[in-house]
């Protein structure tokens, strides 16, 4: 008779979570084991606590009863699949605005063409599903026409790392996986940004320049989320890691598909409609909360 596949549940929450008496029993892991994990200070941002509860899965394990039970002590819980619990993740895969990053580049650009309100407004209906995320960037995108070349440099500067975002990347590398990112914005910033993070695989949109100035046109295919699902299949593919030991995480409904495609698919403050189709949740802005829910190895 082969053993019961491993499993963890985690509960993350901004304040220190009590585990209370039978808690493994009530969730369908008899004799599992619990775990405390809090936030590092130095990595600014809102405190994080995860309760993690681990083990052998019973017969009468159920995901969506689990999540139930932990949802009376935290926001957001995210249960952990075996593969995931048995071995650190072969290859973790995130969004860039919003996720990776706090701001939305596409918004960063629009300021220096006088149009953010109305590009914010248009990504905003795009993100919860609302517009054909292609049609909206080409929409947005021409808003940026005549717009120096030199506003990729100032707006990388301007950049803001989400919290834990380094930390969450230094934690896959620790646990020898790669780490990926997937971005319907545009290359000329997300690849320095990757550089200086040390993130090994990247793909985005490239924005037309001619004369030293945006054209307003994007160059090449726009990335979708069929493209978000190809790369997470493709890195993994070219690294021998099998999808069920990927984590893909995203804010936006153009996330959705690839973070159904990972063998774990974490919604990050996310729009409400992804909240809402995603049963996996982290809402606190922390990156890293990642780190404490997959027990990744800490420095």
């Amino acid at each position: 008779m082969s053993p019961a596949p491993r499993v963890a549940v985690a509960a993350l929450a901004a304040a220190p979570i009590a585990c209370p008496p039978g808690l493994p029993t009530r969730l369908g892991i008899p004799g599992g084991q619990v775990s405390l994990q809090s936030s590092p200070a130095r990595e600014g941002g809102p405190d994080w606590h995860v309760l993690r509860v681990s083990g052998e899965a019973g017969a009468d394990f159920d995901a969506a009863h689990a999540r139930e039970v932990m949802h009376a002590f935290a926001p957001d819980v995210v249960v952990v699949p075996a593969a995931l619990v048995s071995a650190a993740p072969g290859l973790v895969v995130t969004d860039v605005d919003s996720t990776l990053i706090t701001q939305e580049v596409i918004e960063e650009l629009a300021d220096h063409a006088g149009t953010r309100a109305q590009v914010a407004e248009v990504t905003a209906r795009a993100m919860n599903g609302e517009l054909d995320f292609a049609q909206s960037l080409h929409q947005r995108v021409a808003t940026l026409r005549g717009v120096p070349a030199s506003v990729f440099q100032t707006v990388l500067d301007a950049l803001i790392p989400t919290p834990g975002a380094q930390a969450l990347v230094d934690a896959v590398h620790r646990g020898g996986g790669t780490f990926g990112v997937v971005s319907g914005g545009f290359e000329e910033v997300v690849a320095p940004l990757c550089q200086m993070m040390g993130i090994d695989h990247w793909v985005a949109n490239h924005l037309e320049v001619r004369a030293g100035h945006l054209t307003g046109r994007v160059q090449g295919d726009v990335v979708t989320s069929d493209t978000k699902v190809a790369h997470l299949q493709r890195w993994a593919g070219e690294q021998g890691v099998p999808l069920e030991q990927t984590v893909a995480m995203g804010d936006g409904a153009n996330d959705m598909p690839m973070m159904g495609a990972a063998g774990l698919g974490v919604a990050f403050c996310a729009k409400p409609a992804v909240r809402a189709a995603v049963p996996d949740t982290i809402s606190l802005q922390r990156l890293d909360a990642l780190v404490g829910i997959l027990a990744l190895p800490l420095p």
